[in-house]
């Protein structure tokens, strides 16, 4: 039994001996790394459906996407076609072309673990082809003495305008919230410059599928999308740690010197 008791006990020694040659962490990491998804956003704009439905002069379609690159930063793009007819008191007339949209977006938020949210800046170059259609005009005359009520008709018949042209780039200020899983509700606002319009000889472009309405002396233009999009994923990436700087070790102080004491006897 005292043998026994002997042994235990040498061996108890042993392994504490190697457990404190192990240093202690005070400060443990945190193992766990979360990965966010990467893949291709698809979806369509809301907006224009809704008008679709409410406006008889207007069809339209947009669609959009976006790619993600990086944690931060994602290509973007959106496409589409809109035909409208607009009525003023002089004249009526019918837009109808298609435009691309092509740029960057970048998401200034800093999500929560496990939230996949934007709120984002970006840019586009945009690029409209379309034609034009007057559908009739009056001359306006400020003298009314011979026609009181009305002014006087220019033409009935339908002209139409075609191999039209416009590029501009745009601002855009949006944010994407994820309702469910992969499925993403946005929204945006733009303003727009134009940077070439190709007109007809004798109308003005007044409207520009994708641009919006044009006003006479501005080249700005704003519009706006609201978007349900899908997530199709890709692959998972883990999100990269900032460096943190290494903090300098302060040296202890030396204590001063007093040349004024000599040495002592």
């Amino acid at each position: 039994m005292l043998r026994f008791i002997t042994s235990s006990s040498l061996l108890l020694c042993v392994f504490l001996g190697f457990a404190q040659q192990e240093p202690i962490d005070l400060q443990p990491k945190d193992t766990v790394v979360h990965k966010q998804t990467y893949g291709l956003r698809v979806g369509i704009d809301l907006s224009r459906i809704i008008l679709n439905q409410t406006n008889d002069d207007y069809q339209g379609l947009e669609i959009v996407g976006d790619y993600r690159l990086s944690h931060k930063f994602y290509l973007a793009a959106e496409l589409g076609n809109e035909k409208k007819t607009t009525q003023e008191d002089l004249y009526s007339f019918t837009t109808s072309g298609s435009y691309l949209k092509a740029g960057v977006d970048f998401n200034t938020y800093e999500n929560w673990y496990g939230m996949d949210n934007s709120i984002y800046i970006g840019g586009r170059l945009a690029f409209s082809s379309f034609s034009q259609t007057l559908n009739y005009y009056q001359y306006y005359n400020s003298d009314r003495y011979w026609y009181e009520d009305d002014f006087a008709t220019g033409s009935e018949e339908a002209e139409e305008f075609s191999g039209l042209n416009a590029a501009w780039l745009e601002f855009v200020l949006g944010l994407k919230a994820e309702l469910f899983a992969n499925i993403y509700l946005g929204g945006s606002v733009r303003l727009a410059a134009l940077i070439s319009d190709k007109e007809p000889d004798n109308f003005s472009n007044l409207f520009i599928p994708g641009f919006n309405k044009v006003t006479d002396g501005s080249l700005f233009g704003v519009g706006y999308n609201f978007s349900i999009t899908y997530l199709i994923p890709l692959y998972k990436k883990a999100n990269k740690h900032k460096k943190q700087k290494p903090q300098m070790e302060q040296q202890p102080e030396r204590p001063e010197m007093n040349n004024s004491e000599g040495p002592r006897n």
